[in-house]
């Protein structure tokens, strides 16, 4: 049996290969580590991006709308109409569809974004709702940004801190699980990050950075998967540290506890930014002006292999496909 998550590269190529053709009007179509499509409109570009919820319940409608959403804005795209398909299980009630819909108008409300069409039904063989969610911007045509735009040099600045999505979903779909491992108000704090998870304002604010060459949101496979996303994208090598990668206490205790590395935990909010080296301070000061931490956590070069420097000095290779950690629990 194939395990959970995205397709290995060589599968995802193959399906690439049948699914694409040649459009003039497509200035980026379907490509690995790329967040969103660019479609040609004169001087304006439409983005568009879609991305199902499929491991989360609890937090799924809030979820649909900030995932989905923070791959148009890595483009430097306000994100500004949703449409959304829901999925549902037979036992699915009026009141858990009013409290889904609840969460999806309030996480677009909170983004200045319209939800503008969709489709409902209940779905044979469920045992969740899953939830897929299509977002679209216009943007200017000189000023998008791609996953591929990283260059030999640049440095890898990373926003907020890992796997605060993950963290969250495992303290509130676990909670029953993991009281007793872990205090109560470690895991309250821990539910709390689902708050944090919008990339929007900080991509926005590093899309008007000069010299900022790449940006690419964190999601499924955590900062590894994205760190080698841009590098694979961008034809280079990346270089990550440990020890630079920030962390919180309440995801540190609960992947420990539950034996997860939170480097490869879905990471929605954790904007990773490709810098050239001298535009690195401006853009972690405009970035803090906004109240969005910045850290440098790594470096892209021409050559070599990818590498994760442990704590401990010790260098591992390492490369796609990086297996989602939050799969494990289900």
């Amino acid at each position: 049996m194939k395990p959970y998550g995205k397709l290995s590269q060589e599968e995802l190529s193959e399906l690439l290969g049948i699914l694409t053709r040649r459009d003039p009007s497509v200035l980026l179509g379907p490509a690995i580590g790329e967040d969103a499509a660019i479609v040609d409109l004169g001087d304006k570009v439409l983005v568009t991006h879609s991305d199902p919820i499929t491991g989360a319940s609890e937090l799924a409608g809030w979820l649909s709308v900030h995932v989905v959403a923070n791959d148009i804005a890595t483009r430097g795209v306000k994100p500004s109409w949703l449409v959304t398909t829901l999925l549902l299980p037979q036992t699915f009630s009026r009141e858990q569809l009013k409290k889904l819909a609840s969460q999806i108008r309030s996480a677009a409300d909170e983004i200045d974004a319209t939800v503008i069409g969709g489709h409902t039904e209940i779905t044979p063989g469920l045992d969740r709702p899953i939830i897929i969610t299509t977002a679209f911007g216009v943007g200017e045509k000189e000023k998008f940004f791609t996953t591929s735009g990283g260059r030999d040099g640049d440095l890898l600045v990373a926003t907020k801190d890992a796997a605060l999505e993950g963290t969250s979903i495992i303290a509130t779909d676990f909670h029953d699980k993991l009281l007793g491992k872990i205090d109560k108000s470690i895991l309250e704090n821990a539910k709390n990050f689902i708050h944090e998870i919008s990339v929007v304002k900080e991509a926005l604010t590093a899309a008007q950075v000069h010299g900022v060459h790449a940006m690419h949101d964190a999601t499924e496979g955590g900062i590894l998967a994205a760190a080698l996303e841009i590098a694979y994208a961008s034809r280079l090598s990346v270089v990550l540290y440990e020890e630079k990668i920030p962390l919180r206490r309440e995801t540190a205790q609960i992947c420990r506890a539950l034996g997860l590395d939170p480097l490869g935990l879905i990471s929605s909010g954790t904007l990773l930014i490709a810098v050239q080296p001298e535009s690195a301070p401006i853009l972690i000061e405009r970035l803090q002006k906004e109240g969005v931490k910045a850290t440098i956590i790594g470096e892209f070069k021409k050559n070599g292999h990818s590498l994760l420097v442990k704590k401990t000095g010790e260098k591992i290779e390492i490369g796609l496909p990086i297996a989602e950690e939050l799969w494990k629990l289900f």
